[in-house]
């Protein structure tokens, strides 16, 4: 395992604060990047001064909203200029958290990580990709998001993942110095939680806890809710499965 110094792009969000939990918790040297440390992957301020020393850069830093075009030239921009920051700085390798089903998308957030992945991995440092299921965060971003006392949740399969378990999985990913890079042969490697669930019904439990009704609808409208529907974006035969399970993550919340 590398013994390395690490820097964690996007380390106040909401899967980058885990990120640097785990690393620091196996006493890895971690150096947490953000905006609010002074570093922009946009603007490229800052960016020298943060990778100075650093051996392996864990980018799990994401687009803020859900429109294509602009988280696809969020990624294609921020992954450049960490790539090129990185060479110079003399990083060994770049890792890359990406969405399950990515490569089946062709609309929407998760088909803006396709240049995401694409980006990485035609870049000039070696990258490694862990594509995750959906959070169990996710699910009270969707009880945010409703317009009036009801949620419309579509009633879509999911096989939803604490962010918790997604990064401890990148860690180990990324402290592999002999992590194969995908290519022919080599599938991407995937983590999700551990059952299949039906996205509302899930919403359902954390609607019930917050005094919110929840209504399933069929994902009308939403960015290939017909490949979701089909199970497209549920994990492969090679991911690994990890829990809590939703409603265990839930009650030790509670």
């Amino acid at each position: 395992m590398s013994t390395g110094k690490f820097a964690v792009v996007g380390a106040t969000g909401r899967l980058g604060r885990h990120v640097v939990g785990v690393l620091s918790e196996r006493d890895f040297p971690v150096v947490p990047m953000s905006r609010a440390t002074g570093v922009d992957v946009i603007s490229g301020e800052g960016l020298a001064d943060a990778l100075t020393g650093v051996d392996v850069i864990i980018d799990v830093a994401s687009w803020h909203a859900s429109d294509q075009e602009a988280a696809t030239e969020f990624f294609r921009t921020a992954t450049a200029n960490l790539h090129a920051a990185g060479r110079r700085a003399g990083a060994d390798r770049i890792v890359a958290v990406s969405i399950i089903g990515a490569d089946k998308a062709t609309a929407g957030f998760i088909a803006a990580q396709q240049v995401h992945e694409e980006a990485n991995l035609s870049g000039p440092l070696p990258a490694r990709i862990l594509r995750a299921a959906q959070f169990h965060e996710f699910v009270g971003q969707l009880l945010d998001w409703r317009q009036g006392d009801v949620a419309y949740v579509p009633a879509l399969p999911t096989q939803l993942v604490a962010c918790r378990t997604v990064a401890e999985t990148l860690v180990d990913l990324a402290a592999d110095p002999d992590a194969a890079q995908p290519g022919p042969g080599v599938p991407v490697p995937e983590v999700a939680g551990p059952r299949r669930e039906i996205l509302s019904e899930v919403a359902e439990q954390l609607g019930a806890r917050r005094g919110i009704k929840v209504v399933g609808v069929d994902g009308s409208g939403i960015p290939d809710a017909e490949i979701a529907a089909a199970g497209g974006f549920l994990p492969g035969p090679h991911a690994k499965l990890g829990g809590p399970t939703f409603r265990e993550w839930l009650d030790a919340r509670s």
